[in-house]
């Protein structure tokens, strides 16, 4: 293949490191009201008063609503196909504040010193209220976080706002309590993994305008072009057709753009004042009213036969959703979906959880979205079966793990692993850490000793039956193309990437095809960048609209040849007479034809959406060096293998690992969302929010065992989200053979450690 599997240049790359006007706040109309918001310093708490009449009077306002002045019609900003399963439980601005930070006022004008004054004289009394904070103590709670009676769930999920509860569910295959039983080993613990930050580089941020037939423009950082449109429409209480959304191009955004943060806020503004507007979030905002990752207390039951076959897994996950419900069912279901199905040997599995409201910061959608904190808990699980079994974690991985052709159990979006060489990424793993000579660990002789630790991970390729991808593709009378889609290049390369599918299915040279970002009036459709769905779902939209312009082009390059389109067929420049093929005719003179007399439009509109998800697998494994006097740890060494079926590029595959990696190493280590006991957050600032940098990990080392995956594009799967999942149950696997500390609770902290190894030895 000629660009398919081969690596590629972004298409984008001089682009963004020259520092051309590409995001959104560089695209913004320079006259924009300038937006902020007035937040609650309190958890819980009701506007009992509010006065702007002082505020309004600073020169340069232009504008400030309160509750009273927008539509009191309920609506969700999660960005998930319709209809949503999250709940109706937001209003643009409430009377009841449900969390610190959340919104109380909106104000613009035409400075940032006229805003930040006008905040300052807004005069707030608030009915202060007992917050509930404690995810143990939210289900049943006399104080309810969502009291109100217009709270609405649209899909039967267990959810009931007078319970706290957003979500809950149990499903069950065979007797699992009587298998477990049976099983001469079994272990039973609780993990606990708390809420993470996305931070990206590029905040939230909008900017909207009124066009000249009197429709609202969004230009938006975001993954879900299509979903916004719909969100401010009903939250605006207008008709989608009013809203027309742009996406620029995106500064980052791991899942927290999959949920419409900053739209709604200048999109009531220009609606009600007819003038351009924008918001930027600051990064403290963007730190304490976002969408980090839900806390997650997962306990796990799993059990083997006295040879290492895993025969039974019980998960229970109570979730924290905080304040509002955005992504709360659908992240929960991963963490057993995606974690269960590991081990194909599994005869009875039950899989429960539950979803609490609490009065902290909303959480959203995180690359892994539920999977990460599931593997987590669920590898540590059988990784503590092993040891107790005298087994080498790596060993009773290889017996249970996945195989081509084999059973996923619990995994509903595909009923076996039909492309699958998770076997192939253990033995390279192995072979690149040297696992056989440094498990389980290595006194150094200066009080430091080093461990290693194994874990293997699934995810998706899109939402199964649910996720549509959308290509719009069109020959130039010039002889070039257009492709036009409607998913979000948030910095993954995927415009690059589907445009390699076009080049390869048109064999076209790559610079001939001009792809052009989403614009929610004239893109296909598209469900939006989220669910590790781009490359696979879109890919093969993609791949069907080339085939049928190609079928067009031959079909005009045969009329002009006065030849039947059966008799002719398309190299890439010509179309000629495969019996005759001195006889043709070139793509230029195919695509001038397209322009008059010609009644074969020469252009596609394709769409594609797969019944099945297929789970690209990986396997990771971590060195880490630990100081036993301080609990201290150096991560040293990580290698990645990774099964993706095809990569489209493998230097953005391998970018795409890396960075996930990183991110799944800073949720091991050190990321976690602090709260007071007032519920404010503690850690609002890089300065106490601890990200990894490239001075905090040691080698990161990548590797691909390719499957081909029949269902996909040119045989790929999915990379995006896969790759965060391993770093947490691995490097809390080497810490422990490195030490005897098993850390069930992330971050794993130096002090946690120092603790363990005191309490080992009886010291404390």
């Amino acid at each position: 293949m000629k660009y398919v599997n081969q690596p590629v240049p972004k298409i984008d790359a001089m682009a963004l490191v020259t520092g051309k006007p590409v995001y959104t706040d560089d695209l913004a109309p320079k006259d924009c009201l300038i937006i902020k918001i007035l937040r609650s310093p309190h958890a819980n708490a009701w506007v009992e008063e509010i006065k702007t009449e002082n505020a309004a009077k600073v020169a340069g306002i232009a504008c400030i609503l309160t509750w009273q002045d927008v539509p009191q019609k309920r609506f969700t900003l999660a960005g998930q196909t319709a209809p949503e399963m999250s709940p109706d439980d937001r209003l643009i601005l409430d009377r009841h504040v449900r969390f610190v930070g959340d919104a109380v006022a909106i104000v613009a004008g035409e400075t940032e010193a006229a805003v930040d004054l006008a905040l300052k004289r807004i005069k707030v009394k608030y009915k202060v209220e007992t917050p509930v904070l404690d995810i143990h103590q939210a289900k049943d709670n006399a104080i309810l976080v969502h009291p109100e009676d217009d709270w609405k769930l649209k899909i039967p999920l267990g959810g009931d706002n007078k319970r706290n509860l957003c979500a809950l569910a149990v499903e069950e295959e065979g007797n699992v309590d009587e298998v477990l039983a049976e099983c001469k080993y079994t272990v039973e613990q609780t993990y606990h993994t708390k809420a993470n930050q996305q931070t990206m580089m590029e905040t939230f941020r909008t900017a909207c305008y009124m066009d000249h037939f009197g429709r609202l423009t969004v230009l938006s950082s975001t993954q879900i072009p299509f979903h916004v449109r719909r969100i401010v429409g009903r939250a605006l209480d207008i008709p989608a057709s009013k809203v027309r959304v742009i996406k620029p191009r995106i500064g980052g955004g791991f899942g927290a753009k999959q949920t419409s943060i900053s739209d709604i806020y200048p999109a009531i503004v220009t609606w009600k004042t007819g003038r351009p507007s924008k918001i930027v979030f600051s990064r403290y905002e963007s730190m304490i009213c976002s969408s980090p990752r839900h806390e997650m207390e997962i306990t796990v039951r799993v059990g083997a036969d006295e040879n290492g076959i895993v025969k039974a897994i019980d998960v229970h996950t109570l979730s924290n959703t905080g304040a509002y419900g955005e992504h709360s069912s659908t992240t929960v279901g991963l963490s057993g979906h995606k974690s269960i199905a590991l081990y194909r040997h599994t005869a009875a599995y039950r899989f429960s959880f539950d979803v609490v409201y609490t009065n902290m910061q909303a959480a959203g959608a995180y690359r892994g979205y539920g999977a990460t904190q599931g593997i987590y808990a669920v590898e540590s699980a059988v990784n503590e079966l092993a040891h107790k079994m005298g087994m080498d974690p790596v060993k009773i991985k290889e017996l249970n793990m996945p195989l081509e052709g084999g059973p996923l159990p619990g995994y509903h979006d595909v009923p076996y692993a039909q492309s699958c060489t998770m076997d192939r990424c253990m033995a390279r793993a192995k072979e690149m850490m040297n696992w056989d000579a440094k498990y389980p660990c290595r006194d150094m002789g200066n009080g430091k000793v080093r461990g290693v630790g194994v874990a293997m991970a699934m995810q998706g390729s899109s939402i199964a039956a649910l996720d549509v991808g959308g290509a719009d593709i069109k020959l130039n009378e010039d002889g070039s193309y257009t492709l036009a889609l409607g998913c979000s290049d948030m910095g993954t390369g995927c415009d690059t990437i589907l445009s390699q599918i076009a080049a390869e299915c048109l064999e076209t040279p790559m610079n001939n095809i001009v792809v052009f970002s989403v614009d929610t009036d004239i893109s296909p459709y598209d469900s939006g960048s989220y669910a590790s769905a781009t490359t696979y779902t879109t890919g093969m939209a993609v791949v069907k609209a080339c085939q049928d312009l190609r079928a067009k082009i031959c079909e005009v390059g045969a009329e002009m040849l006065e030849a039947d389109k059966a008799e002719v067929d398309f190299d890439g420049s010509f179309v000629y007479c495969t019996e005759e093929e001195s006889r043709r005719v070139s793509l230029e003179a195919i695509a001038l034809k397209g322009t008059c007399f010609n009644n074969t439009e020469l252009q596609v509109v394709r769409q594609h959406s797969s019944p099945l998800s297929p789970p690209p697998f990986m396997v990771g494994m971590a060195e880490v060096e630990v100081d036993t006097e301080t609990g201290s740890v150096e991560l040293l060494d990580y290698v990645a293998v990774v099964d993706c079926g095809t990569p489209i590029n493998p230097n953005l595959a391998r970018v795409q690992t890396e960075g996930g990696l990183v991110q799944g190493i800073g949720m091991a280590l050190s990321e976690d969302v602090q709260y007071t006991e007032k519920g404010k957050v503690r850690n609002n600032s890089f300065m106490q929010y601890k990200i990894p940098t490239r001075e905090d990990i040691g080698d990161i080392r990548v590797d691909f065992e390719c499957s081909y995956e029949k269902t996909g594009p040119f045989g790929a799967k999915s990379i995006g989200e896969l790759v965060i999942d391993t770093p947490c149950p691995a490097i809390a696997e080497a810490v422990y053979n490195a030490t005897g500390v098993r850390v069930r609770e992330l971050p794993i902290l130096p002090e946690k450690i120092a603790m363990g190894i005191l309490k080992k030895k009886g010291l404390k």
